[in-house]
């Protein structure tokens, strides 16, 4: 995977029969659900993507190898468990998401905790700018929209998906959680720092597999880890601070952790900190985290 924060060369390709046809699937479910009370259709959408989405998709078997190579203590129960419940969550991350005012209530009135919460309220009353780093843990559009309903504008890049007709609506889901959006673009970009460098926030996904980027070390294990977010705060003298949306065991509801904000060194050393920060997330909520995607090349995938 490419560094999203970096300009991407790509044009969105033509849609394709098979593009229009996937979209169809996608809009009934989803139009389907929508239909639903919505704690009925977090968890439809959640088995969905548990019974049906993951087994057929190689999710479970992806899950597994990951475990493998940076857990290898954990027993297969719990691999089972874990890559059940991470399907879940993503089954459920995606009908939030397409759930506009319903996800906002929930959000809204998510406890915010943490010992960078202090900082981060600080810098907004300074009009300092702010780097949210956060990770494919729990919902991270939970953090942004947290923010947007205390009436703190966060910006954020999104990676525009190659079937173009999904893309459309949901780009429109996640402007509606939140704005502004900038794609991975050179224009997209340029948006995003002028945001940061007029005293804004913006929020950055950082824990990808990135081509090209500093092999740091997370969960012990070597892992291409793109700096964009801590150069930008060096550049900028803004603050850099991790932080999550987790899910609470009632599975509908989240609280909002900002960890320890990371001081100014060298990006990499800044970054490494940052793989630190989710790996111990990660550690108290192995189900939350996005073990399907392919974040060391060693993991068969």
């Amino acid at each position: 995977m490419s560094d999203p924060s970096k300009p991407s060369a790509k044009t969105a390709a033509k849609p394709t029969f098979a593009h229009y046809a996937q979209n169809i699937a996608a809009q009934c479910v989803l139009r389907g659900a929508l239909l639903l009370p919505y704690p009925t259709r977090v968890r439809l959408v959640g088995w969905l993507f548990e019974r049906v989405i993951a087994p057929l998709s190689g999710w479970n078997r992806r899950v597994r190898d990951n475990l493998d190579l940076v857990a290898p203590d954990t027993s297969d129960a719990e691999k089972t468990r874990i890559a059940a419940r991470v399907a879940n969550n993503v089954g459920r991350t995606l009908i939030e998401i397409y759930s506009g005012d319903a996800f906002l209530e929930r959000v809204q009135n998510a406890p915010r905790t943490g010992p960078g919460m202090s900082a981060i309220e600080q810098a907004q009353r300074e009009g300092r700018p702010i780097v949210l780093l956060t990770a494919h843990i729990g919902n991270y559009d939970a953090v942004r929209g947290s923010f947007a309903k205390a009436g703190h504008t966060m910006a954020a890049l999104y990676k525009p998906m190659r079937n173009a007709v999904f893309n459309d609506h949901y780009v429109k889901a996640v402007e509606y959680i939140a704005s502004p959006v900038f794609p991975t673009t050179g224009r997209g970009i340029a948006g995003l720092i002028q945001h940061l460098k007029g005293g804004g926030t913006i929020g950055i996904v950082g824990d990808i597999g990135a081509t090209g980027a500093p092999q740091l070390t997370f969960f012990g294990q070597p892992a291409h880890t793109p700096v964009s977010a801590a150069e930008w705060a060096l550049k900028y003298d803004a603050l850099l601070v991790p932080i999550y949306g987790l899910r609470e065991p009632d599975g509908l509801t989240f609280r909002i952790f900002a960890d320890t904000p990371i001081a100014h060194s060298s990006p990499e050393e800044m970054m490494q900190i940052y793989n630190n920060s989710v790996e111990a997330i990660t550690r108290e909520h192995m189900d939350q985290w996005f073990w399907i995607h392919k974040r060391w090349k060693r993991a068969g995938n």
